[in-house]
């Protein structure tokens, strides 16, 4: 190769870095714009089909670590170095360069189907790997983005995140081919850019005949509030800290009822409570249970001899107090906790309610145990980090998508969130919108059964199936082909 042509793939190479970088930056992280997600890997794919596999698989790591810097900043909020970052950004990169390389080999060798399932596939795969090993569950995946995406959203009912985000990266591979092959296999390219607008268009149709149909069953005016003060946004010392802080918490959920709320659901650990000071903390809400009818989930920690746990108490009108341990924790933070084990359902206000707190929403298995129990309403204490208000906080809507349930979430730092099971947001405000936020919405509280709930995670296991058939039809088509295939097509490849 010439140095005027090396020159020339090496400026393109940054160009194309640049573009799905920009591409990453604004369509994934915190805060994304979700049309750009479609696009973001269109710029390394058409190029890995235009220069070596060594170029490919550089410009394709590079891309991704630099559009993941808009992650950076959160990384240093939570005290986590560049190591961290680093870490897990660069293991993805590696990834994300292992299917572009994939993608790659197989389109140059003919197996045009194969190399457009097979790089999604990668993706999910990695996907689904992550949610079973680490302590962020689904965190991190590409599904979040199109959570505003609202008929692409319902495709969640059907295959939970994994065939969201498998044909979000379907798309952008099956027109690098079709840019690829315009010239020299027009009908090959109708086929498969047809094939897959198709789909997607299905699931479009779907997503806007799901969205159309009203969910049945009885509305339930639900409250939330939370308060960014300083003196109450951290966890308040057991005792007097705490008892002052409850009873301002009351005085607002008093309120709150007085406006026609039937539940009320405050943030997660607002302060510290001794197992021998439940005498004293229980009668603040339980008092106001009784009296008022309503029912109130309020987050603390309890600690229980050398037991620590992250706890909802769920006060009920004229019924025992129930408690709910938080069984999925945040590490660092929260490594000092013990996990629970046990789902909490109630009867009131509504025959199947369910509790949860916070990170437990970022995980499938536990939502969908929920929705197996017929959960129609979920109430959730959280607590996030002001700058993942969107991010982290609306992970939790696509567990009611995937399971059947409308959401109800007060977070610290966060979102007051009310959203149904087709995930809409019914009602949501900020947590710092006044010393104590307050939000009143009514919310359909009757379950929808769906095909996620009835067959769990079947389509990670597709991706992986498919995966492996890419695989072996690298191995079948043969190393060697790619030089003739280069040399049939050279027509179709003008110079970079």
């Amino acid at each position: 190769m010439g140095y005027g042509r090396s020159y020339k793939i090496g400026v393109a190479g940054i160009v194309v870095a640049g573009a799905t970088a920009v591409l990453l930056w604004f369509g994934n992280g915190l805060d994304p714009w979700w049309p750009l997600m479609w696009f973001a890997p269109l710029p390394v794919l058409w190029f890995s089909l235009r220069s070596s596999w060594r170029v490919a698989g550089l410009t394709t790591a590079a891309a991704l670590l630099a559009g993941s810097l808009n992650m950076w900043g959160y990384f240093r909020l939570l005290g986590t170095g560049f190591v961290v970052w680093l870490g897990i950004f660069g293991a993805v990169a590696l990834v994300a360069a292992v299917a572009v390389l994939l993608f790659r080999a197989l389109a140059l060798r003919g197996a045009w189907w194969s190399a457009v399932v097979a790089f999604p596939a990668v993706w999910v795969t990695l996907e689904y790997v992550r949610n079973l090993t680490t302590p962020h569950g689904t965190a991190g995946s590409l599904a979040y983005t199109q959570l505003k995406f609202l008929p692409f959203l319902q495709l969640a009912s059907i295959t939970g995140p994994w065939g969201m985000s498998f044909l979000l990266l379907c798309f952008p591979a099956a027109l690098a081919i079709g840019l690829h092959l315009r010239r020299t296999e027009p009908k090959a390219v109708l086929r498969i850019v047809a094939t897959t607008v198709g789909v997607i268009a299905a699931v479009l149709i779907f997503g806007v005949a799901r969205l159309a149909v009203t969910p049945r069953g009885p509305m339930v005016k639900v409250g939330l509030v939370a308060s960014d003060l300083r003196g109450n946004v951290d966890v308040a010392e057991s005792g007097a800290e705490t008892t002052r802080l409850m009873k301002s918490y009351a005085a607002e959920t008093e309120a709150l009822i007085g406006r026609g709320a039937r539940v009320v659901v405050l943030p997660e650990k607002l302060g510290v409570v001794l197992d021998a000071e439940n005498g004293s903390a229980d009668p603040i809400f339980q008092r106001l249970a009784d009296r008022t009818g309503a029912t109130i989930v309020v987050g603390e920690v309890h600690v229980a001899g050398s037991a620590k746990y992250n706890q909802a108490r769920i006060y009920q009108p004229q019924a025992e107090v129930l408690s709910y341990d938080k069984q999925h924790m945040l590490p660092p933070f929260e490594s000092y906790l013990t996990p629970g084990r046990s789902l909490v359902t109630l009867e009131k206000p509504t025959e199947g309610t369910g509790v949860a707190i916070c990170k437990d929403m970022d995980f499938t298995p536990l939502s969908r145990k929920y929705g197996e129990a017929g959960v129609g309403l979920m109430l959730v204490p959280g607590w996030d980090f002001n700058v993942d208000r969107s991010w982290h906080g609306h992970m939790a809507v696509m567990r009611g998508v995937e399971d059947g349930f409308s959401l109800v979430r007060a977070a610290k730092n966060g979102y007051l969130t009310v959203s149904d099971n087709r995930g809409r947001i019914v009602g949501e405000a900020r947590s710092d919108a006044a010393p104590f936020a307050t939000l009143i919405a009514s919310v359909p509280a009757a379950h929808s059964r769906t095909l996620y709930l009835l067959l769990g995670d079947w389509f990670a296991w597709v991706a992986c199936a498919l995966l492996a058939f890419a695989l072996m039809q690298l191995r079948r088509v043969g190393i060697g082909s790619e030089s003739r295939w280069k040399r049939k097509h050279r027509d179709s490849r003008a110079a970079v």
